[in-house]
């Protein structure tokens, strides 16, 4: 199989597509984006389904390959296409602490902001249930990240743990996070706002963001 095979079904602010999305910029790897409405619930009708084993996204096809789950999607791009390498070679530890990180993220944080769980807290408390839990995890990030981070997450070569940060500080701003109490999460993501690959993998800059979107995301 070649790049392709490659389809993405993703939504634009969402925060696990973005993170795929990341990667594969970080890569160079073409693909073929396939908008999936989550506000329209497009993610629950029988055509996405039919490719996705669960109404959610990212689902990546490749080939007769179908994943889901934004880990075990870059964990399969790093194995297919191991080119700039999101996971050092011969380096167990590191590349634990690197999957901790992104764990850390996509695990511990995001969950609890992702749109399912915002609409079962209810509109009137959405804002401080995110800001509270945010603001929680990135006490614990904070702290992990003044241990680990050069220039990026893990040193100063981006990894995996890095193609989770934009999408969450980016979250955290949504819900009214105060920045200036995670001054190493905040240098960490300015330096990656920079690169290409990752100013690609915005979300104001994929096909299905709305017109009056783009200058706020």
């Amino acid at each position: 199989m070649t790049t392709a095979d490659l389809v993405l079904y993703s939504y634009f602010r969402s925060s696990c597509s973005w993170r795929v999305r990341s990667a594969l910029a970080w890569k160079n790897l073409n693909y073929e984006y396939e908008a999936v409405n989550l506000l329209k619930g497009e993610q629950l009708g029988d055509e996405y389904n039919s490719t996705a084993s669960a109404p959610l996204v990212p689902t990546l096809k490749h080939g007769d390959v179908s994943i889901g789950q934004s880990i075990a999607i870059i964990e399969y791009l790093e194995e297919v296409f191991p080119e700039r390498p999101l996971l050092p070679a011969n380096d167990p530890a590191k590349r634990a602490l690197i999957r901790e990180i992104a764990c850390m993220i996509g695990c511990d944080i995001q969950p609890v902001q992702n749109l399912r769980v915002l609409k079962y807290v209810g509109a009137e408390r959405k804002m401080d249930h995110g800001k509270h839990w945010i603001s929680k995890g990135f006490e614990a990030l904070e702290k992990k990240l003044s241990l680990t981070a050069g220039k990026y997450c893990v040193g100063d070569s981006v990894t995996m743990a890095d193609m989770f940060l934009p999408a969450q500080v980016y979250n955290a701003k949504r819900f009214d996070v105060d920045m200036s109490a995670f001054p190493t999460i905040t240098k960490v993501n300015d330096a990656l706002s920079i690169l290409d690959e990752f100013e690609r993998s915005r979300p104001a800059n994929q096909p299905d963001c709305p017109e009056d979107l783009r200058a706020t995301c």
